[in-house]
């Protein structure tokens, strides 16, 4: 506690500001350095009353990607099976052009969890994803790597583009299934971004969410298996709606999470947490409990567009949809929001329009940064101005 309070002391001090210690208190007339004590106690309060047993943790809004909590939330870790989820990632967005069908060879056999499969098998694409996804099979994540790029080494180049394009700036890949490697490694920060985008995924969302499911085997024909998922949050926790499981001898226990209420989406990742299934119930109570919906846009909201050459003289548009992002508690008012919103329409418009052409759209922004765009559609249709005779 004392050296909480003489940090704290030491950096007023750094930046100029005069304090005066009475008892385990400080006075200070900046109002500033009084916010700064505040937030830094607050988030020492929070970390000691979730009393993680991971070793790196991170809390993040699915869609802001705002860290709600972290604890050495940039330490590079091994990070065991939940390494495919960028395999998974990978293959799929590879299906939605391809779903091809890849032949198992002895070259794919891998040690460690397993979906059993035998040379001569033949799956797509998709269906080997659902089964690495659920049972974390080490086969099926080579299966993939050989089967779209040739090779693992040529697959984990494409695992570290996709990291790189994403942002994970500590992150490095070596093999599609997570077993350890000295140079195989991430962050919690890194995979939460990673989460984050695979969850945006509808079909890979799916999977994860499955407590359990069916592959579909083309070769032997008619070939079924069915598979528990490992997760075990998906029956713990209401509400948990993915995402993957992990354990190495080196990596100890690895878990990421997401988990949606009252439209709230968070996610979670534990690194090296022997308590893990109760390091993330307590993040999302956490988080749920000082984060609301904030309405960036609603589909009631209109703008009326002059038309030139129409039988009218404007056109209303409308969202196609609303938009709403996670904010915490306090910025839950239009002036204290870090949701901000830029409309895009032309100036006018020329007939014929046809009712549900997009005309414009809204742009959202958090905290500067651009989260997402509403396209503006016609609300009905305008024809061309008969020509008098």
């Amino acid at each position: 506690m004392f050296a909480l309070w003489f940090r704290l002391i030491a950096v007023m001090l750094s930046i100029g500001i005069s304090a005066q210690v009475c008892g385990f208190g400080i006075i200070t007339t900046n109002s500033r350095t009084a916010l700064f004590v505040s937030a830094v106690l607050e988030e020492k309060q929070v970390s000691q009353a979730l009393d993680l047993s991971a070793k790196a943790a991170v809390l993040m809004c699915a869609d802001t990607g705002e860290v709600l909590f972290e604890k050495n939330a940039d330490e590079k870790l091994a990070i065991a099976s939940i390494t495919k989820i960028m395999t998974a990632v990978i293959a799929l967005e590879y299906a939605a052009a391809n779903d091809r069908e890849i032949r198992f060879t002895s070259a794919m056999t891998a040690e460690g969890s397993s979906l059993y499969l035998q040379e001569g098998d033949v799956m797509k694409l998709s269906e080997l994803v659902k089964g690495m996804m659920s049972v974390s099979g080490n086969d099926a994540a080579n299966a993939i790597a050989f089967g779209i790029a040739g090779s693992l080494d040529a697959f984990a180049e494409l695992m570290n583009q996709k990291a790189r394009q994403l942002g994970m700036t500590n992150t490095h890949f070596v093999t599609p299934s997570g077993l350890d490697h000295e140079n195989h490694y991430s962050t919690a920060k890194d995979m939460a971004v990673l989460c984050c985008y695979a969850m945006r995924n509808r079909e890979f969302a799916d999977i994860v969410s499955q407590k359990s499911l069916t592959v579909q085997f083309v070769t032997p024909e008619n070939k079924q298996q069915y598979c528990n998922n490992h997760n075990r949050l998906l029956s713990m926790y209401e509400g948990c709606i993915g995402i993957k499981t992990g354990f190495t001898k080196k990596a100890g226990r690895t878990l990421t999470s997401c988990a949606e209420r009252n439209g709230v989406r968070l996610l979670a990742v534990t690194l090296n947490a022997p308590d893990d299934w109760n390091d993330h119930q307590r993040l999302y109570d956490h988080g749920f409990s000082c984060t609301t919906l904030f309405s960036a846009v609603s589909a009631e909201e209109s703008y009326r567009l002059p038309v030139v050459g129409g039988e009218q003289n404007e056109v209303i548009v409308r969202p196609v949809c609303g938009c709403s992002l996670t904010v915490r508690n306090d910025a839950d008012d239009q002036t204290n929001s870090p949701v901000k919103t830029s409309v895009l329409i032309p100036h006018s418009v020329d007939a014929p329009i046809e009712k549900g052409m997009v005309l414009g759209e809204i742009d959202v922004y958090y905290r500067e940064k651009k989260i997402s765009s509403v396209s503006l559609a016609a609300a009905e249709a305008i024809r061309i101005q008969k020509e008098e005779c």
